[in-house]
């Protein structure tokens, strides 16, 4: 890792509002694309996936989702269920953002794709009693379709119909199939 990204990592951390903000984006970034230092932040990450600061848990999970994809050890297989806690996290920013970037874990490959789809299926299903299971909801299949648009699996399409169709709320059935559109 270079001395620069070295420094954002530090000023998304200790920097003022808009300092880890910009560091924020240019970590988000630099890891659309394979890097070949994930190892060097792995273990504070998930380190910082129980931080104090839900802020860093926020940012430690969308690093570590945008990371799984320069992760050829596959740690994120281990330390996936970590990163799933920060979606149910008691700050609901918190939680969300981490949701709404998780199916980054998915393109890592087939095994990361299987273990999130199984998760998120298994939420689906038993997770209506979960404060804005809706927007949870709407969330997942969200990101089935992007997984559904990297991969063009039929069967990611299908299980989230299948999803759709268990919805017994009509107004809230349309929403998720509007996705699909």
């Amino acid at each position: 890792m270079d001395s620069q990204m070295k420094l954002e990592f530090e000023k998304s951390k200790t920097g003022d509002k808009e300092e880890r903000y910009e560091a924020y984006q240019n970590i988000l970034h630099a890891t659309d694309q394979k890097v070949d230092w994930a190892y060097e932040v792995w273990d504070q990450l998930v380190d910082d996936l129980t931080h104090k600061d839900n802020h860093q848990r926020s940012r430690a999970a969308q690093y570590l989702a945008n990371l799984a994809k320069s992760d050829p050890e596959m740690r994120i297989m281990k330390d996936f269920p970590k990163l799933w806690e920060v979606t149910k996290d008691e700050k609901f920013v918190t939680a969300r953002h981490s949701l709404q970037s998780i199916w980054k874990v998915g393109i890592a490959g087939t095994p990361q794709k299987e273990m999130l789809m199984e998760y998120m299926v298994e939420r689906f299903e038993n997770g209506t009693d979960e404060k804005n299971y809706t927007l949870i909801r709407n969330d997942m299949l969200q990101n089935m379709k992007n997984l559904y648009d990297h991969y063009h699996e039929e069967s990611i399409k299908q299980t989230a119909m299948d999803l759709i169709d268990t919805v017994d709320d009509i107004k809230y059935k349309k929403k998720y199939l509007n996705i699909w559109k």
